[in-house]
């Protein structure tokens, strides 16, 4: 689903008003604890938290005129989600943030890769959120970026030429 706006302005204004308040509490709590160099922008249409091309000008892989992304919410049909490359990068920070998420939600974590889903707004662990952003730097990002997803440059046998 893509966001209903064009800067990170308009996507915050026009989320659906049952979800507006819980929305914007998640995007400033996010904003707040975001390492230096990370900025809220439009990333693949929707509201993301990127590295800007003016750090990293190779921008992302996948689609090098986009910034390098690293987090994201959305407004889906069933849920408010949250997007964090990191964990789906980390397996270290993967596993913190699964024994942490009990202690700070009753709801079970609904989850898929790199996806949070919030189903009920009244329980997202908007504190854990802020430490979890705090968890990654602009360098840790993208050197765990780089090596994992960057194609490797082909080895050259000996003796060949």
């Amino acid at each position: 689903m893509k966001a209903n706006g064009k800067t990170v302005h308009e996507i915050l204004i026009n989320v659906p008003e049952e979800r507006a308040e819980a929305f914007n509490k998640l995007h400033e709590v996010i904003v707040k604890n975001l390492p230096k160099g990370f900025e809220a922008g439009i990333s693949y249409g929707g509201l993301g938290y990127v590295i800007p091309h003016a750090l990293y000008p190779a921008g992302y892989h996948c689609k090098p005129a986009e910034p390098l992304p690293f987090a994201g919410i959305a407004s889906q049909k069933g849920s408010i989600n949250f997007y964090h490359m990191g964990m789906y990068a980390d397996p270290k920070l993967l596993k913190w943030f699964e024994t942490e998420y009990p202690k700070h939600s009753k709801q079970k974590l609904d989850m898929g890769k790199s996806c949070v889903r919030f189903k009920k707004m009244e329980d997202i662990p908007f504190k854990l959120v802020g430490e979890l952003m705090q968890k990654m730097s602009v360098k840790d990002w993208i050197d765990k970026y780089e090596a994992l997803y960057l194609p490797k440059p082909k080895a050259v046998k000996k003796g060949l030429k």
